[in-house]
């Protein structure tokens, strides 16, 4: 029974693969049509997060006036935390918003699930954009070390499916879950280190650093670059948390497939 859940699972991701073109297709036509009208196009994207990590830079950097990097640490972490942001948040109510086509054509279900990856991905991509910039002003160079920053970065787009499915079977059978997770991400912002630093501190701070799986993200991606270390035990959580989505996604995959037509 588990393997046939697997391989019905398996089989849907498959031929979503050989479909690449359409779900990049889709998703790049999505960011087309949000920004059709505007002057600057796809272009506030990179505007959005320019503005957000400038505004954090310049109210917290007195706060953490003792880090040197400090804006190099907040480019990186927002980098990250707006990616995860929108991957939780919309996949929430993916398969609601895909309700038309999933009753009106037989495509896979993941063909949704990488549409959006994609289009995440496209949006990160001009927020990473930003990024180096805010880096290269910080006179931060590059080194070796920033490919344990790529790698860490790997880790993350690998995971984005996975979760996407969780999320979007759990919007779909528990459709409350779409404004518990908005107000959770925005809460998470301020509990997650993305623009406060740990420096080992005690009480309410290592909660929720230590805690927090989306801190691990993060330092996968940051700590190579800030810190020119590799955080070996971010990774080995991270990986493992990846691998444990992996599953439960295969699983709900493997066994919903077909009934979330009816659910929608």
């Amino acid at each position: 029974m588990l393997l046939a859940t697997i391989k019905s699972a398996l089989e849907d991701i498959g031929s979503a693969l050989r479909m690449r073109r359409v779900w990049v297709a889709l998703a790049q036509e999505t960011i087309g049509d949000q920004h059709r009208r505007t002057a600057l196009g796809p272009l506030w994207l990179l505007l959005n997060y320019l503005a957000f990590a400038g505004t954090f830079i310049f109210v917290f950097q007195r706060g953490d006036s003792s880090m040197a990097n400090y804006p190099a640490y907040v480019a990186v972490g927002l980098l990250v935390w707006f990616y995860i942001m929108e991957v939780l948040t919309q996949s929430v109510t993916l398969f609601v918003r895909e309700e038309s086509f999933i009753k009106g054509t037989t495509l896979p279900l993941t063909v949704y699930v990488m549409r959006l990856f994609m289009q995440s991905v496209i949006r990160a991509g001009y927020a990473l954009v930003g990024c180096a910039a805010i880096l290269a002003l910080s006179g931060i160079g590059v080194s070796a070390m920033w490919g344990w920053s790529l790698l860490g970065l790997v880790v993350v787009l690998a995971t984005a499916p996975a979760a996407i499915l969780i999320f979007a079977f759990l919007g779909v059978y528990f459709p409350d879950s779409q404004f518990i997770v908005s107000n959770l991400m925005r809460i998470g912002m301020f509990l997650t280190p993305v623009f406060w630093t740990y420096d080992n501190a005690g009480g309410v701070r290592h909660i929720f650093y230590y805690w927090n799986p989306f801190t691990y993200f993060l330092e996968i991606v940051r700590v190579p670059i800030i810190a020119g270390d590799v955080p070996s035990r971010s990774f080995l959580l991270c990986v493992g948390l990846g691998l444990a989505l992996w599953a439960f996604a295969l699983l709900l995959l493997g066994r919903l497939r077909k009934q979330v037509v009816f659910a929608i």
